[in-house]
């Protein structure tokens, strides 16, 4: 879809002057949107003068914006802008309220903004749910509706937008991940609708999808975990770096939070503990043939960032810590790692932007602020095959009609005729309206 888009403005008249660029919230998602652009632009049927004007590299927000380290400030705004004509913005759910604020206004008044995400997705852990309430009161009247069904192949609905950008949302509702007809696709719905009896019902239905243990115990889970990463650890004595990460993304543990029987701490401590016992590892040893960590912090030296994930294999040179880059596999040695986590279980918020064959999400047998329909969703959601829930009914029931409210005020702000602009600001015309595209 970006690399579409990005080559029809380029088609335009001047097209080929614009100076587009390409963002992400966190590095991997900056990594994997720059590869998908790479691959995609190959296959695209355009010009080889076209191709070579589309973007090769993403940059993470701050880069992007030139953070400079603790000061809140940053080396683009208002008075030095970004020196872009177009900017393509993914994973845009995870872009808080201040960060959304000083990318805007970083921005040239004339230039394009173009945001992609999930509105359904967990906010920012930041304040504000910028990208949702944007998204509010979108709709198209019949005329648009039918052009863009006309261009893009995608069936559209015609609707009265609420929002004066209304009409600049596009819901794109055809799932890459799953089939739309699929249980996980049913799921995800009924979730959105708030429809705790439909979610209860579905998963009962035992599709072979879907799975649900509406009687969890912490013992039983580690069990069945240990069963689920065997796969992983057989293929990670091979020293293979390829079939390692492809065993370990066939399978992941998600859960709501850090601590607790269901967390995050407690489980990756106990499936750990049973791992170096099957392989005769010292309780005491961190590191081992087949551990798995996520990086906590950025280190631009080494081209890790937060979010990535490392495999420890056992290679001729001694225990290696592969990640996976643009070249294949780069190891490292483990001491040279910037600070990390152990990664057998990850929480659902550092989940976002990834997707595995097979997942299995863990909920708290406690009543939990964490438990809201956004991080159901979209636990649920990042599953290609299979979704395996281990929830209490309550729990389970729970998450489904609990709706976060971060409001920024925005959707009311953008409402069609409350729109307030303060008395000294320059009158803007209609031109902003049409700058700002969301997906």
């Amino acid at each position: 879809t970006v690399v579409r888009l990005l080559a029809a403005l380029l088609e335009q008249p001047g097209g080929e002057r614009l100076a587009i660029g390409l963002a992400a919230p966190t590095g991997k998602a900056a990594a994997r949107m720059a590869e998908a652009v790479r691959n995609a632009k190959a296959e695209l049927p355009v010009s080889d003068t076209i191709k070579a004007a589309l973007p090769d590299e993403a940059r993470t927000l701050h880069r992007l914006l030139g953070s400079r380290g603790d000061s809140p400030r940053v080396r683009h705004d208002a008075a030095n802008p970004l020196p872009l004509d177009v900017l393509v913005v993914d994973e845009a759910s995870m872009v808080d309220l201040a960060l959304m604020a000083k990318l805007v206004a970083a921005l040239p008044p004339k230039a394009r903004l173009i945001l992609l995400g999930d509105k359904d997705q967990l906010a920012a852990v930041e304040a504000g749910a910028v990208f949702a309430e944007l998204c509010e009161g979108r709709g198209f009247d019949a005329r648009a509706a039918s052009e863009l069904e006309r261009i893009t192949g995608q069936p559209v609905s015609s609707e009265t937008p609420r929002s004066r950008l209304g009409d600049a949302v596009v819901l794109l509702t055809h799932s890459h991940r799953f089939a739309g007809d699929s249980g996980i696709g049913e799921l995800a719905r009924r979730i959105n609708a708030g429809d705790a009896k439909g979610t209860v019902a579905l998963l009962q239905e035992h599709r072979a999808d879907l799975a649900w243990n509406a009687t969890p115990g912490p013992a039983a889970l580690i069990e069945r975990l240990e069963q689920g990463y065997a796969r992983y650890l057989q293929a990670a004595r091979l020293a293979d770096p390829a079939a390692a990460f492809d065993a370990f993304n066939g399978f992941r543990a998600l859960t709501a939070q850090r601590e607790g029987a269901f967390g995050v701490t407690g489980i990756n401590e106990a499936l750990e503990a049973r791992f170096k016992r099957r392989l005769g590892v010292p309780a005491r040893e961190r590191w081992y043939p087949g551990r798995a960590v996520m990086v906590r912090q950025n280190d631009y030296a080494l081209g890790l960032f937060n979010g990535d994930i490392g495999l420890c294999l056992q290679t001729g040179q001694g225990l290696r810590v592969f990640f996976e880059g643009d070249d294949g596999f780069r190891g490292f040695a483990p001491a040279r790692l910037p600070s990390h986590d152990s990664a057998f279980a990850m929480t659902v918020h550092k989940s976002q932007g990834s997707e595995f064959a097979e997942v299995l999400l863990a909920l708290p047998d406690q009543p939990s602020p964490l438990l809201t329909r956004a991080l159901f969703y979209t636990g649920i959601t990042r599953a290609k095959r299979k979704v395996e829930i281990w929830a209490l009914p309550e729990r389970l029931k729970e998450a489904v009609v609990t709706r976060a409210e971060r409001a920024a005020g925005l959707a009311d702000r953008l409402a069609l005729g409350v729109l307030k602009r303060p008395v000294d600001a320059p009158d803007a015309g209609s031109e902003p309206v049409d700058q700002l595209s969301l997906f």
